[in-house]
């Protein structure tokens, strides 16, 4: 008979690695660099593409890849360099009929010539795939999950084509492509930038790694390279939210790095969520409306021991959380800074 242990779940938290006798011990600790550099903006925008090129031909492992690709600038920056370096690079983009996603995306395809791949899910298919992806995701977060069950399907889709895709994660931690960074004084910028970087594990590059090994495939992150965070966090905020006579320009020394590799209606696109631009919030919101009453939300919404559920759709996805996995863990998943809250 196999022995049961009495084991407390512990998150495997960024830079550590857990050793049978020591636990979790830590090997590396992101923090705010202790001097910025101070280079010019064109020559940050060069030493910039400099280091996310090396980042991309690093993990070049073959003569097939792929990219995600939703439209937007990060995964665009992504798409354009790796076409640079693979010899037909295939891409993937999931949104509902009319979605902006797609009509980006197709644009950066066809500027930068790469072998472009579609999926147009119907309402039937997204409620359908949810158990999988909380399955995968071992989340009930609903801003992680929105972008995951679109990421889920883009992931399979990719599956069938090449082995490994690049993904545009990072970018906005790094750069500030966050709406709500705007209105933060500058002097907190900095810190505010690490402090969500350090967030992604359990949130946006958990999405990427379940979502992609679900269906089999490697996903690659070039922007949380070690080199390219270190050259990141090193570049004055000044240069991230570009503070001109207009408003705020977020991620501006980004799309300078790329100026001239894509179109201009994406390379100065504003940022959207996964879920936004691919157009699946309307229908997951509305189903969680007409499925769960204002009271059953009322009696549900707080946890044990844990942040209250958010909205109905939170709720909606709990259910299906706690279906397969139980209470007990819910208190280790991990929850979107800022997400929206229903009173």
């Amino acid at each position: 008979a196999l022995m049961q242990l009495d084991i407390v779940p512990e998150e495997l938290t960024p830079g550590s690695y857990w050793h049978p006798e020591e636990g979790l011990v830590s090997y590396f600790d992101l923090e705010k660099p202790k001097a910025l550099l101070d280079d010019s903006p064109a020559e940050l925008a060069t030493g910039l593409r400099s280091v996310l090129v090396a980042a991309i031909s690093k993990r070049l492992s073959g003569p097939e890849a792929g990219a995600w690709l939703s439209g937007g600038l990060d995964s665009s920056v992504m798409t354009c360099l790796a076409a640079r370096q693979v010899g037909k690079l295939k891409t993937f983009c999931v949104g509902l009929e009319g979605a902006p996603d797609l009509e980006s995306a197709r644009l950066v395809a066809d500027s930068v010539g790469t072998e472009h791949h579609e999926l147009i899910p119907t309402k039937k298919l997204l409620l359908e795939a949810l158990p999988q992806v909380i399955f995968h995701m071992e989340s009930f977060d609903a801003l992680l999950l929105r972008s995951s069950l679109t990421n889920f399907l883009v992931g399979r889709l990719a599956s069938d084509h090449v082995p490994a895709v690049f993904s545009g994660e990072g970018g906005d931690e790094l750069f500030a492509g966050y709406d709500y960074l705007k209105g933060m004084p500058p002097s907190e910028l900095p810190d505010e930038l690490v402090d969500i970087t350090n967030r992604l594990h359990n949130t946006a590059l958990q999405r990427v790694d379940r979502c992609s090994m679900g269906s089999g495939l490697t996903a690659y992150v070039p922007f949380v390279d070690r080199d390219v965070v270190e050259y990141a966090l090193a570049i004055p905020h000044k240069y991230k939210l570009y503070r001109g006579e207009d408003k705020p320009v977020e991620k501006w020394i980004l799309r300078k790095a790329v100026e001239g590799l894509l179109p201009e209606p994406v390379l100065w696109r504003k940022k959207a969520k996964f879920w936004e631009g691919a157009g699946v919030q309307d229908v997951l919101a509305e189903y969680a409306e007409e499925t769960i009453s204002d009271g059953d939300f009322a009696r549900e919404r707080k946890l044990q021991e844990g942040q209250p559920l958010n909205t109905k759709e939170e709720l909606m996805y709990y259910r299906l959380f706690k279906e397969q996995f139980g209470e007990e863990l819910a208190q280790q998943v991990g929850r979107t800074k800022g997400a929206p809250v229903d009173a």
